[in-house]
């Protein structure tokens, strides 16, 4: 099912890990040499940046030549036709990108990835406009409706286990989220429906990833489950309900508790403190970084929704409390995991033993310096024409005290 061959993605597994281990000085140049000459890989593959600039670059030629072909042949016509020409717009999309593959050898080179995506995105596009043309496309419990999202998932699913992109999963995930709304009205239902359609695909991908421990896919796998449990926390903690999807693209009004039956608000309430330990422990006993990294993260989302759960106020130094607590967890586990035999404990320590975590912390530090909404810098401040010197006294020269 894989597109790519096992023993490809495998060397340039061993290829990057030749490389980690020889910027930390673990390797000798001779081994190096040696080593990388047994790990070569026929796919072709390009650093992060040129990725997103050919996934750009692929993302807009594509619309263009879409848009273009739209305006010259299809102007007037009917929504039935248009949707037909986007559904073949998909297959030959979907079609290019495995020649990508399969021809020239791409792998995450951004244009094999730009010509997926706009797959599915046409399809989804193609089914509406040919099916259900003339009706606004939104979460309402109309009919046969939830087929769009239903494609787009099961399409997204297959872009993941065809090429390997874990945000394709990200991609079904979310079409997941808009099903049950053609499904039944009630908040709660559809609440409970998101986190069980989450909690099966958790069950299949362990499965799954039982049987590739050590291997090129592992890592594939660790992902994709902490994306499955950060969604299903994310599904049952009613007061994130702000960040729903649906109500940021179609608009309206937020839910809030009083909309839940008093048993299913409290049950959640007591899910989301159950939930962090779960992860963590399962994170822990897999040894898995990502796993660990979403059950801290929904530690703390626990810690911050409680109050407003409670129906507690918030104040001002609410956060910093939390950072004060959240930095006395880290210097005790760092300080535990130190007095360890060797600084390990159980496999575990808090010394830096690769680089990718300072390639990481770079990387986000330029990205947050681009984001960054007002300079550092101060700007000079303008001085009033009004405003003049004076008042003074000079000693001679004729000067007074305007100068």
């Amino acid at each position: 099912m894989r597109l790519y061959p096992a023993s490809s993605e495998e060397t340039l597994r061993a290829r990057n890990l030749l490389t980690d281990w020889a910027g930390e000085g673990l390797l000798t140049q001779a081994q190096y040499q040696r080593l990388e000459q047994e790990t070569v890989s026929e796919l072709r593959t390009t650093n992060i940046f040129l990725r997103l600039t050919l996934f750009l670059f692929a993302l807009i030629g594509v619309g263009a030549a879409a848009a273009l072909f739209f305006r010259v042949f299809l102007v007037g016509s009917s929504d039935q036709t248009i949707g037909i020409f986007l559904l073949i717009y998909a297959a030959v999309c979907y079609a290019a990108a495995e020649v990508a593959v399969s021809q020239a050898r791409l792998y995450r080179y951004g244009i094999e990835e730009a010509l997926a995506v706009c797959s599915v995105g046409f399809l989804c596009a193609g089914m509406q406009a040919a099916l259900f043309s003339g009706r606004p496309y939104s979460p309402k419990p109309t009919g046969v409706e939830f087929l769009v999202p239903l494609a787009g998932a099961v399409f997204s699913l297959w872009i993941w286990r065809r090429f390997g992109l874990w945000y394709a999963f990200l991609a079904a995930m979310v079409f997941a989220l808009f099903m049950p709304g053609y499904w039944t009205s009630s908040y709660s239902a559809q609440h409970v429906i998101v986190a069980l359609l989450y909690a099966i695909g958790l069950i299949c991908v362990t499965a799954l990833r039982s049987h590739h421990h050590f291997d090129y896919v592992e890592n594939d796998y660790s992902l994709v489950e902490a994306l499955l449990w950060l969604g299903i926390y994310l599904a049952i903690n009613l007061q994130l309900s702000s960040f729903d999807l649906r109500v940021l693209w179609w608009g309206g009004r937020t839910r809030s508790a009083s909309e839940f039956a008093r048993s299913f608000y409290w049950t959640t309430w007591v899910l989301i403190w159950c939930l962090p330990p779960v992860i963590l422990a399962r994170g822990v006993r897999q040894k898995d970084r990502f796993v660990i990294s979403v059950g801290a993260i929904v530690g703390i989302l626990t810690f911050v929704s409680n109050k407003p759960y409670l129906g507690w106020p918030r104040h001002s130094w609410d956060p910093m409390l939390l950072g004060i607590l959240l930095t006395g967890i880290a210097l005790l586990i760092r300080r535990w995991l130190a007095r360890g035999s060797g600084g390990i404990r159980g496999g575990f320590t808090a010394a830096r033993l690769s680089r990718k975590d300072k390639q990481w912390m770079n990387a986000g530090s330029a990205v947050l310096g681009l984001v960054t909404p007002q300079p550092i810098t101060p700007s000079p401040q303008t001085r009033s024409a009004e405003f003049r010197f004076g008042g003074g006294a000079s000693g001679g020269g004729g000067a007074g005290s305007d100068f």
